[in-house]
């Protein structure tokens, strides 16, 4: 049985606005979410992607992975939350999703029990100073230490040189959690599971990617004229 924090963070409200994600906060500001912030920086080679591959099978691709991860997703924060235990009848209904089911085990296996007393899961989260807001994965002990914990799905493995816009992105949850809370956090945690059951664990720092936070928060206003 995992290991619960209490506390008190508000459920922040999300509004699309010109198709992109913003987040109501308890002071009536709508800040735009990290990942929004951050695919400034990937229009372009989606865009090439797209051109290679043709848009049918970009799309198919694209809703093909969304699906994915978001049931692996759904299966890390059930087991988190302890659900395996207290709720069996749910437990079974993942289980009919094969491939999402064969990827989590491999996290559960080769990472999940690695995490420990859990501060928040799927939180909406926000900060007043870089103006951006976003739902995190996990905030949790993991080897025993404080870490921002985000978990992917991907085809192949990733080199860690294509991992910058999701370390910039734990760094941005880590600074919301303490602007919120008053905990530092400083270890970011990227875990990913390939379609051949491959785990990859990705740990680093948060300082080291704070300037690209900053940077990338420049840019966004400055496209968007804010």
């Amino acid at each position: 049985m995992f290991k619960h924090r209490s506390l008190n963070l508000p459920d922040l409200q999300t509004k699309i606005i010109d198709g992109r994600r913003f987040y109501e906060t308890p002071e009536k500001n709508y800040y735009p979410s990290i990942t929004t912030v951050l695919s400034i920086r990937s229009k372009q080679g989606l865009s090439e992607w797209r051109k290679r591959v043709g848009n049918d099978v970009a799309n198919h691709i694209s809703r093909t992975a969304a699906a994915r991860g978001t049931k692996v997703h759904q299966m890390c924060e059930d087991y988190l939350n302890n659900q395996s235990f207290n709720f069996p009848n749910k437990w079974k209904e993942h289980q009919k999703s094969f491939l999402p089911w064969c990827l989590f085990n491999q996290l559960r296996e080769k990472a999940l029990d690695n995490i420990d007393n859990i501060y928040a899961l799927e939180c909406g989260l926000y900060s007043n100073k870089y103006q951006v807001a976003g739902r995190v994965d996990c905030i949790a002990e993991y080897n025993g230490i404080p870490s921002i914990i985000d978990f992917k799905t991907s085809t192949k493995e990733r080199t860690d040189n294509w991992n910058e816009n999701y370390y910039i992105q734990g760094s941005a949850y880590a600074e919301m959690f303490s602007e919120r809370t008053d905990i530092n956090i400083s270890q970011i945690v990227i875990l990913v599971v390939t379609e051949d059951g491959t785990v990859q664990e990705f740990i680093k720092d948060k300082g080291d990617f704070l300037q690209g936070l900053t940077d990338v928060m420049k840019e966004w206003k400055e496209q968007n004229g804010t």
